[in-house]
This record gives C-alpha cells, structure tokens and sequence, in this order.
C-alpha cells in the first residue's frame, strides 16, 4: 500500500500510525487515504453491527448523506502493467441534509474500491486526492475523484485481477483533527455506503507479429510468428499467456478491412507460428479477444510484399 493510516480501537480511544511505503504519495494523501478507516473505527465504536448487507444498503450512521450514480473509469476496466501507476476517474452523486455542509473544512468524503468482505477486505485501492464537488441543489452535489492503482505497491498478487466493489465514505470531523492522539471517533459524524457497483481490473496483455519473407514470391509460404503476454502481479513482469485462441487476420494493400484467416492457439510460452499461402500484398496482423482478467489485443499489420 501507499502511505495509509492504520486504525486501532484502544480504550476507546483511536490510534493512527503511518505505515511509510515508498510512493509519491504527499502528507495530504496520507491523510485523505485514512478517511475509510476513521469512518470505519467511528462505526465500530458507536456499537453498531456490520454483518451482511443487501447490495445497495446504506450504512448512514449518523450523518445524513448517501451516494449514487457511481461511474468507475466510463464503466470499463481497469487495466494495469507491472510498474506504471493508472490513474482512472469516478464520478458521483451525494445526496445529504440541508444542514449537511460537505464543503466545511473539516469534511471529508470518497469512493474506494475493496476485494473480499466489507469487514474484512483482502484488499484495496483509493484516489491520491481528494474528489472535487459541484453543488446542484442545497441537499444534492456532483464529484468527480479518482482511483490511482500503484501496482508494485498496492497489489498483493494475480488475484487482485477480479472484481471489485465500490464503497462510500462520509466523515463529518465536528472539528476534531484525526492526527490528534486525543481524537475521539465517536464525536464525528460519518456514513459509510456499500454495494455502490462494481468494476473490473485486468492485467494489461501485449501481442506482437512477424510475417516473413519479405518480400515473397507468390506461391510461396508466409511464416506468421508472435508472442502473446500479459502483466504478472506475482513478480512484476510480463509471462506468455499459454494456450489461449489468437486470430491471424489479413488485409489486402487495396482494402481497409481485415478478415479472420485462421484461429490458433498460443504455445506453453505464448508463442505463436503459423503458415500461409503468398497471394496478393498485403498486411498480417494477430488478434486476441481477451478474457475476464485480460483486455483484448490487436497487433498493428506486419506488410509483406508478394511478387
């Protein structure tokens, strides 16, 4: 993880302890990035239980707000290499009490997403800033966040490529600052909402092609190889991904539209080699459909000359 605050209830008291990772991320963010866990150590500490929940239910406490209209990255996946950070943007929908004042100071609300159980999440992942808010109404309000995925840093492994759930946070400080030892989480006003939707991350895939000879007499044979691989969050580097059904398409130089010549099958490393008949000039290319934890690819066309 980034920089984040780990929250402890003792003696009723509630105890931040900054976890320093090697990240970008700013004091700011350290702060911002904690706002889950004070909301969630306020709820436990008013005595009220979790427990399972229906999709879409708000846990309000005792701040007057919920969330909805929840938008993560236009509704598609969230793709992510092995080093660079992908930051994607969310948008929503805060609907809240007249005497509800989300732009104080002291408040703080976003969006997070989270794998495994809300009370216990294997993982998560947060914005590095906090989200920006319009006002529509005086009880209605639109933002606009992020979510920023650092994937040495915020990943545990493979298994982060999978569904997430998206939750919402509202915390009201009542002027209290949570860096304070003496803070006390149950003098602020929160409200946690879950099953706001869900969305995807998908480990990024590359494909690449060669068509040779170049050129080639026509009536010859056109070798076709590649390779197909993909993001491994295990060790942070890209791995064949076996056995997995890639089109060889071809267009010919005096047409814009390319079509399926055959359908093969990646190697035990990834590796792709077919052959083809030379006919008429023209641009190979492979193409991968994609599966749920990996995004469709499409190499660009590799141009042989038939003569």
């Amino acid at each position: 993880m980034r920089i984040r605050a780990t929250v402890a209830a003792l003696t009723g008291a509630l105890a931040l302890s900054a976890l320093v990772v090697p990240s970008a991320a700013t004091a700011a963010d350290a702060h911002h990035s904690a706002l889950s866990d004070v909301v969630r150590a306020a709820h436990a500490a008013s005595g009220t239980k979790t427990g399972a929940r229906s999709v879409g239910a708000a846990e309000t406490g005792p701040l007057d707000l919920t969330f909805s209209k929840l938008s993560v990255n236009g509704g598609k996946p969230i793709v992510v290499g092995t080093t660079n950070t992908v930051t994607v943007p969310t948008t929503f929908t805060v609907t809240h009490a007249a005497d509800v004042d989300i732009f104080a100071d002291d408040f703080e609300l976003d969006v997070e997403l989270y794998r495994g159980s809300f009370d216990d999440p294997t993982n998560i992942l947060f914005g590095d800033v906090a989200p920006t808010c319009k006002t529509v109404s005086s009880t209605v309000a639109t933002c606009k966040g992020q979510i920023g995925v650092w994937p040495q840093i915020d990943f545990i492994g493979n298994a982060d490529a999978t569904t997430w759930k998206a939750v919402g946070f509202a915390a009201d400080f009542n002027g209290q600052d949570p860096s304070d030892p003496d803070f006390d989480p149950t003098q602020i006003d929160y409200a946690i909402q879950d099953g706001l939707g869900t969305t995807k991350l998908q480990r990024y895939s590359k494909l690449t092609v060669n068509a040779a000879p170049e050129p080639v007499k026509k009536g010859k044979t056109i070798t076709v190889t590649g390779k197909l691989t993909r993001a491994n969050w295990d060790d942070f580097a890209y791995h064949g991904y076996t056995v997995q059904p890639v089109k060889l398409q071809f267009r010919k130089k005096t047409s814009t539209a390319y079509t399926t010549v055959k359908t093969i099958k990646s190697s035990s490393t990834g590796a792709l080699k077919t052959t083809v008949t030379a006919s008429v000039d023209g641009y190979w290319r492979y193409s991968f459909a994609g599966t749920s934890t990996t995004p469709a690819v499409t190499t660009t066309g590799d141009y042989v000359d038939v003569q």
